[in-house]
């Protein structure tokens, strides 16, 4: 979701993606390590020339805006779901798509192995009943069909991983991912609209303009399909949501890293809130965020708005980051109170970049009433090699 919905860190992991692509041949699915990219400088870059900038709102359109958008640098497709099966355990899962553009698309190529794009994925399973996390990374350009999008049909995939509508119609969506150890064959609807996040759309991340995005949500997904976990098959039911975005620029010179939330309750409300992180550790004025009501009505929110206190602690033993664990997020005008709750400690992909991003049990109060649900956060920043 970068999800923020993976957000800024993914554009990071993307750049990596294409040095690698433009290096060496696409290879198969990879469990990759952290090569100690530094975030902010990287999307803090001044170099756009030729490339389209996020500016003002634009008027969307569907389902072209579900495609590609070659003019912008980078441009993502965020799945995230909480799912169970019959016997009521619980399933995590991330499936992400990312487009990086090596140079403005101005010169028209006529080989079948030229290509100015390039493509990752990233691919997580959470089993909290087992306390496994599985994740795999993958990345190719863009020639010979190995990766790409279209918007009509609409279809993204990276070799046999892919998300695409049921014929010509965008929904409902069918989602497919194999890494070896574990498997997805989804299916996801929508019950609400289109949330269009920002101002009409436009994400503004750092003061600068143009350090923006064009960001919608579909944030409830009925979702049902299999889940495989080391051959063992598992009928899954559940909820889903989707981020698209894209951008050319992002983060300012005094950002870091960003909390994700994206929570689902149970009176069919949604809420999404990132937090951008300041290097003193304070939140920016920019952080942003919706609640969506039960009829797709949306309140934005701003920093002012909400409150985030840390309660724990997960120091990774795979990277020493040091990250989040339990949080209480409070917005008072909408008498909302509320407990995030990890379902499992360890949710940290070690890709080339890494990042937390794991499944969320959320339980609180909404005025007087008790409120449950679940969702997703994303975490980054935090490693020590960033």
């Amino acid at each position: 979701m970068i999800r923020i919905n993976t957000y800024w860190s993914i554009v990071a992991v993307c750049c990596l993606g294409f040095l690698l692509a433009a290096c060496q041949d696409p290879g198969p699915s990879s469990r990759g390590t952290s090569a100690g990219l530094n975030v902010a400088e990287i999307l803090g870059s001044e170099d756009h020339d030729g490339f389209a900038r996020a500016i003002r709102p634009q008027s969307f359109e569907f389902p072209r805006d579900h495609g590609p958008h070659h003019a912008f640098r980078t441009e993502w497709w965020y799945y995230t779901g909480n799912l169970q099966n019959d016997d009521g355990r619980r399933f995590g899962y991330q499936l992400t798509f990312f487009r990086q553009a090596l140079q403005p698309d101005s010169v028209p190529r006529q080989s079948a192995w030229a290509s100015n794009q390039v493509y990752l994925a990233h691919f997580a399973l959470s089993d909290p009943a087992n306390d496994n996390f599985y994740y795999a990374e993958r990345f190719s350009r863009a020639g010979l069909g190995l990766a790409g999008a279209t918007a009509e049909p609409f279809n993204v995939w990276l070799e046999d991983w892919s998300a695409g509508g049921s014929g010509d119609a965008t929904l409902p969506m069918q989602l497919r991912a194999d890494s070896g150890e574990v498997a997805i064959a989804l299916e996801l609807d929508s019950s609400k609209p289109f949330v269009l996040q920002g101002q009409q759309g436009l994400s503004q991340k750092s003061a600068e303009p143009g350090n923006a995005s064009y960001y919608y949500s579909l944030t409830r997904m009925p979702t049902t399909g299999q889940i495989s976990i080391a051959g063992n098959s598992h009928q899954v039911t559940g909820s889903s949501w989707l981020d698209r975005e894209w951008s050319t620029s992002a983060l300012g010179p005094d950002q870091v890293g960003w909390d994700w939330f994206s929570l689902q309750f149970d009176d069919d409300r949604e809420l999404m809130y990132y937090q951008l992180r300041l290097k003193d550790g304070q939140p920016d004025p920019l952080s942003s965020g919706v609640l969506v009501a039960e009829n797709g009505k949306t309140t934005p929110l701003g920093a002012a708005d909400v409150r985030i206190d840390v309660l724990d602690y997960w120091t990774s033993p795979h990277s020493g980051g040091r990250y989040p664990a339990r949080w209480r997020l409070q917005i008072p005008a909408a008498q909302l109170n509320l407990e995030i709750i990890p379902l499992m400690a360890d949710q940290e992909l070690q890709t080339s970049v890494r990042y937390w991003e794991g499944a969320v049990f959320v339980q609180g109060t909404r005025g007087q009433n008790t409120i449950r649900g679940y969702g997703y956060v994303e975490l980054t920043g935090y490693d020590k090699e960033l």
